[in-house]
C-alpha cells in the first residue's frame, strides 16, 4: 500500500483540542516541517506530548497550545528552550512536568493498551507534589512496595521524522539514537512520518543494519518525503544542528520586534519550500 502524502494532508487530519505526540529529542531529529505546517494553519488548543525542543517552543510562541506534557524542553546547546520558558513563566499553558522515565512509561502503557504501568521514577521527588493527579499503587507481592502508577498517555496523532523510509511506511534512523519514536507511534490512533528521503524497500539496508529499522509499516498511516525537514534541529548523518539559526531563533524570545521579524521571514510563508529557501538564503 502506497502511503505517501503531502504535509498539508497531515494537517488536514488535525483539529482543535487534539493530543499530539512529537518524536525526536530536544533539538534532535524533530519533524519540524510538520510543526511549521501546523503553524501556518488555524489549529489551536493543542495538547503536545514531547521530549521537547523547538517544536514545543514554536507552538508556544504562536499560541497553538493549551497544554504540554513533557520530560524536558531543551535546545540541547541552549539548555532551556526560551520560548517555552516565556510561556511557562507567563502561565499561558498548562504544564505537566514529568520525569523522563515516567513519560516513556506513559507512552509504553498506551502502546500496550494498559491503563497504567508501575514505576519507581518520580518517587521521592517534587514530580508527585506538582502532579497531584498521579497516584501510587502497592505491589500485590511479598515486597509490598509503593510505586507510581504512571497513567497511559494515549495520543490522537503521532508525528515523527526519520532519515529514510519507503512508500509503505517502513522507517529507518541512521543517527546514534532512536529515541522513543516507536512508542509515540504505538501510543497513537493516527501516525505520520516525514523523512529525508524515500527509497525502495530493498534499499533500506544499504546504509544501516536491520536494527535501524525501528518503524514498520503497521505503525504508520502516512509518509512524506521532506528533505531538510528536521531543520533547524540535527538529523545525523544527513546534517547537524543549525546552531546559527537556533541562536537567532532563541534570541527572539526576549525581543518582540526580533520575534516579529523572524516570524515574518521564516514562518509566515506560503509553504515549506518558501521556508527552506529563506533559511538557506541567510
Amino acid at each position: 500500500m502506497d502511503k505517501t502524502m503531502q504535509l498539508s494532508d497531515i494537517v488536514a487530519e488535525l483539529h482543535d483540542g487534539m493530543t499530539i505526540g512529537i518524536g525526536g529529542w530536544g533539538s534532535r531529529r524533530k519533524p519540524m516541517a510538520v510543526v511549521r505546517e501546523i503553524l501556518r494553519s488555524p489549529i489551536k488548543d493543542l495538547t503536545i506530548v514531547s521530549y521537547g525542543g523547538p517544536d514545543v517552543g514554536l507552538l508556544c510562541a504562536t499560541q497553538k497550545l493549551r497544554k504540554v506534557i513533557y520530560g524536558f524542553v531543551s535546545l540541547d546547546s541552549i539548555p532551556l528552550e526560551p520560548h517555552f520558558r516565556a510561556a511557562r513563566q507567563a502561565a499561558s499553558i498548562e504544564a505537566v512536568e514529568l520525569d523522563e522515565g515516567m513519560l516513556q512509561w506513559g507512552l509504553y502503557a498506551a502502546a500496550l493498551r494498559l491503563p497504567f504501568l508501575p514505576t519507581r521514577a518520580g518517587l521521592g521527588s517534587d514530580v508527585m507534589r506538582i502532579n497531584p493527579h498521579l497516584k501510587l499503587v502497592r505491589s500485590p507481592y511479598a515486597d509490598g512496595e509503593d510505586l507510581v502508577a504512571m497513567p497511559a498517555i494515549t495520543l490522537d496523532v503521532a508525528l515523527i521524522h526519520m532519515n529514510r523510509a519507503d512508500v509503505h511506511g517502513n522507517g529507518q534512523f541512521l543517527g546514534p539514537d532512536f529515541f522513543f519514536d516507536d512508542l509515540f507511534c504505538m501510543a497513537a490512533k493516527r501516525r505520520f512520518m516525514t523523512c529525508e528521503k524515500l527509497v525502495p524497500t530493498e534499499d533500506l539496508l544499504k546504509e544501516g543494519s536491520v536494527h535501524t529499522l525501528k518503524i514498520n509499516r503497521m505503525m504508520v498511516d502516512g509518509v512524506v518525503e521532506t528533505p531538510n525537514g528536521a531543520h533547524f534541529t540535527e538529523c545525523p548523518p544527513d546534517y547537524g544542528r543549525d546552531e546559527v539559526f537556533q541562536r537567532e531563533y532563541a534570541a527572539t524570545a526576549t525581543d518582540p520586534a526580533a520575534w516579529g521579524a523572524f516570524k515574518a521571514k521564516y514562518l509566515d510563508v506560503a509553504d515549506e519550500r518558501d521556508y527552506q529557501r529563506a533559511a538557506q538564503s541567510r
